[in-house]
């Protein structure tokens, strides 16, 4: 059996997006940029894909910039947001240690031309609270930039809130919405969003596309140099096969995102009920305001990786954390900044569901990873200690 449980890191391209893309990968092939005819279809296909994922997120069509994803979106976005506070005297951002790395990346390089960053902590259960937030705010507040949903927990953060403490306060509000897009409701002038960041592959779109939505009036810094492409704020020729493949993957996601919600919900809490009955295992994150389709443990006295190869030999693709820090031996950062210990937080799995899936697949699932974990732990020093009373369990 070969079970598919890495959603987060990437969902499988739907059918109606390869459908599409193809015209534009044959027919309609033009340059968008080009006057005559064969570029002027292009351009009347890349008008209407911008006004379809405005629709989705409550934008206008020209506060939609592609990108080629949620990382390009999220540098581009906080570098902006940094260039404004500049002008305006204002150098101090807030965020939270559990952010994607594309953000904290981009704020540890705004730090060393001198802003200011404060990462909020986060609480056991993986939420940010607004009062922080609010707290926090100084008048040389220049932006405050909060994931709506965590890419390894799966916690949703109460962006609404947030974005309505920073619209008062009148500082520019960013959420990377990688993780939410097509998964959880989204409108960016209810949800007072200044910015904000997706990438198409995390719903059944395409690889390599992504959009940053700017709220009208804010002035974009280009970070990609070049010609005049999406009104002067991001140059290069625009994917025109990709931008159609994601817009019509997000008009699916979100025309069956509740009833998709339910039926997925069913199989996740079926899943942590069974993963939770495994001895010293602990859920990572809010129980219920988690996305619909994220599942991430932490299993005493193992070894992570170990874990993650016994289950592909048992034909379950599953992660640790991000797929973008999969090369690295550090523990998840995310699980760090919840307040897990090192040792536990390199036992973590992240098993991130479908509509695909099926309950034969959970089922199957539980009783391989408690095999898998049954045997690491049969093996292991730190594990042998733990039962002999040399070492303390830290989960009981």
């Amino acid at each position: 059996m070969k079970i598919y449980l890495d959603n987060a890191a990437t969902t499988k391209m739907s059918k109606t997006a390869i459908d599409a893309m193809l015209p534009y990968l044959d027919t309609v092939y033009g340059n968008p940029s080009s006057l005559h005819s064969a570029g002027q279809g292009a351009a009347e296909a890349l008008w209407q894909a911008r006004q379809r994922i405005a629709d989705r997120i409550g934008a206008l069509p020209e506060e939609i910039i592609f990108t080629s994803g949620g990382s390009e979106a999220d540098n581009q976005a906080l570098l902006s947001a940094a260039r404004i506070g500049q002008k305006q005297g204002k150098r101090h951002i807030i965020s939270t240690a559990f952010e994607h790395h594309a953000v904290l990346h981009t704020l540890k390089k705004l730090e060393k031309e001198g802003f200011e960053v404060t990462l909020l902590d986060v609480h056991e259960n993986g939420i940010i609270l607004p009062e922080q937030v609010e707290k926090t705010i100084r008048e040389d507040t220049c932006l405050v930039t909060v994931m709506y949903a965590n890419n390894e927990i799966g916690t949703i953060q109460p962006i609404k809130e947030i974005g309505a403490i920073c619209r008062t306060k009148g500082v520019l509000f960013h959420t990377d919405a990688v993780q939410a897009a097509g998964h959880l409701y989204i409108d960016v002038k209810e949800q007072n969003i200044d910015l904000l960041s997706l990438s198409a592959h995390k719903f059944h779109g395409p690889k390599g596309i992504g959009v940053l939505y700017a709220r009208k009036g804010i002035k974009i810094t280009t970070v990609i140099e070049g010609g005049a492409q999406e009104s002067g704020r991001r140059a290069g020729t625009e994917n025109i096969p990709a931008i159609m493949g994601m817009a019509a993957a997000l008009d699916e996601a979100c025309t069956h995102m509740e009833t998709c919600a339910r039926r997925v919900r069913i199989l996740r809490d079926k899943l942590i009920a069974g993963l939770s009955q495994i001895p010293h295992a602990v859920l990572n994150g809010d129980a219920e305001k988690r996305l619909f389709g994220n599942v991430n443990f932490c299993f005493e006295g193992i070894e992570g990786e170990s874990l993650l190869l016994l289950l592909d030999d048992k034909g379950i693709c599953a992660s640790s954390g991000s797929a973008c820090t999969s090369g690295s031996l550090d523990p998840s950062h995310v699980l760090l900044a919840i307040g897990r210990a090192h040792d536990i937080a390199h036992g973590s799995l992240r098993l991130t569901l479908s509509e695909e899936n099926t309950e034969e697949q959970i089922d199957y699932t539980i009783q391989a990873v408690n095999e898998v974990v049954t045997y690491l732990r049969s093996i292991s020093p730190i594990w042998r200690d733990l039962v002999n009373g040399k070492k303390e369990f830290m989960i009981t």
